[in-house]
């Protein structure tokens, strides 16, 4: 058992607490997982383990370890990459460089890279696009693999109106996607997520494929894009004139149902939010990706009324930073200049939710990753508030945990993350 006294972050739904003198019990499950046996104040646990040697972290916080819902490993070098809009920023430089992941050379150090980046920014968990091609997909969840963390991928499935060097063919496509899954689902704290990267990326061939084989493997993820900007919406209507909406297209394929994530859902409306929610689809909202290529708002004020599953993402490259700190506050920003008006002023507890609880919640790991709860899966970061002169002195002031966790927020970067700790422990 390993015990950790500082201030404790949690959450019991949206609400957040902090315990300020706390003591966080870590252990060994059944299966060798560091789990979280007990979490407290220290003056309630420490009598009822009085023989444990405590690390004490004065002036810290721990708190759950961050989850992106949405990523893209083979983007890492193509972030702050100008463009006019989603459609010339794919085809200008997000396919001519993931041409390069057919390589194993190239993988071998892009995926060390990507994996120490985000651990480096305090992210435990992600769920995150490779290329079309298996090697990126073996490479970026053998390197998770290593550093212990927790880590959903998938190849992208692309077989039509994408260029030589990343389009796939429609039947290799699919057999390639099941023999990863027996290859890495479930091995140790890995899965895969069938990844059909938009619809007009995909044959109606491969699209039903994917369905097949996401009824044929019901445990496993799905990911892709829906709604995220006017010029794609009109390319899908042109494909699927018969269909109520984009994301309807989906539904029709099988590809709507529990661990089905869907990156940015702006354009979508009512209806689509019922499908949602009668699927249990969740959305990855990538706020920092929207303002970048121009494509709109998520809606969070008609997302809660409709019960729609949701929390934050990164989007690297089209987003601008790995940083959970950074995406919360284009969460916060984008809120107050979103569809509806006037603007939501979400709540620096729901904004720190989105990246965290409410994040595994909606990727179907409610109550195993996001939460310091007993037994949770022992992720968590060490967080320095004092990391920044201008940081400590507004910290020091912080009259409310709202207070605080919005200085966090809004002056926070990877220097706040001082340390980043895994439940698995590294493979021998």
């Amino acid at each position: 058992m390993k015990a950790y006294r500082a201030s404790l972050l949690s959450f019991s739904g949206r609400e957040a607490s902090l315990e300020p003198d706390g003591l966080l019990l870590v252990g060994p499950d059944a299966s060798g997982r560091q789990i979280v046996q007990a979490m407290g104040s220290y003056q309630a646990l420490a009598a009822r383990y009085p023989n444990l040697t405590v690390e004490h972290l004065p002036g810290r916080i721990i708190a759950p370890g961050f989850v992106d819902m949405h990523i893209h490993y083979p983007q890492l070098d193509v972030i702050g990459s100008p463009a006019e809009g989603l459609l010339p920023w794919l085809e200008n430089y997000t396919f001519p460089h993931e041409k390069r992941f057919a390589s194993p050379e190239y993988n071998a150090q892009a995926a060390p890279f990507f994996v120490a980046e985000l651990l480096r920014h305090g992210v435990t968990t992600a769920l995150a696009f490779a290329t079309s091609h298996p090697e990126s997909v073996d490479a970026l969840l053998g390197e998770a693999q290593k550093r212990g963390l927790r880590m959903i991928a998938g190849k992208v499935l692309m077989d039509q109106n994408a260029p030589d060097g990343v389009r796939d063919q429609t039947e290799q496509s699919l057999l390639e996607s099941e023999a990863l899954i027996k290859k890495w689902h479930g091995v140790n704290r890995l899965g895969y997520a069938i990844t059909p990267r938009f619809v007009p990326s995909c044959s109606a061939a491969q699209l039903r494929g994917a369905g097949e084989l996401a009824a044929k493997y019901p445990d496993v993820w799905i990911q892709s894009h829906v709604a995220e900007n006017a010029g794609e919406i009109a390319w899908v209507r042109q494909l699927y004139p018969q269909s109520r909406s984009y994301l309807s297209v989906y539904e029709q394929f099988g590809l709507l149902r529990p661990r089905a994530v869907y990156a940015h859902c702006i354009h979508i409306d009512d209806g689509d939010r019922a499908l949602m929610r009668a699927t249990g689809t969740a959305a990855a909202v990538s706020p920092t990706s929207n303002l970048f290529l121009g494509s709109g708002f998520f809606d969070h004020v008609n997302a809660d009324r409709a019960g729609v599953l949701y929390g934050l993402a990164s989007d690297v490259g089209a987003g601008t930073s790995f940083s959970p700190f950074h995406t919360m506050l284009a969460a916060y920003c984008v809120g107050r200049e979103g569809q509806t008006k006037p603007g939501v002023s979400l709540r620096p507890q729901h904004l720190w939710w989105q990246h965290t609880a409410g994040a595994a919640q909606a990727l179907g790991l409610e109550g195993v990753v996001g939460n310091l709860a007993p037994g949770c899966e022992a992720d968590f970061v060490v967080l320095n508030p004092q990391a920044t002169p201008l940081l400590a002195r507004k910290t020091a002031q912080a009259g409310s945990l709202d207070e605080l966790l919005f200085a966090l927020i809004v002056l926070g970067d990877d220097r706040v993350i001082e340390r980043c700790v895994i439940s698995q422990a590294v493979p021998a």
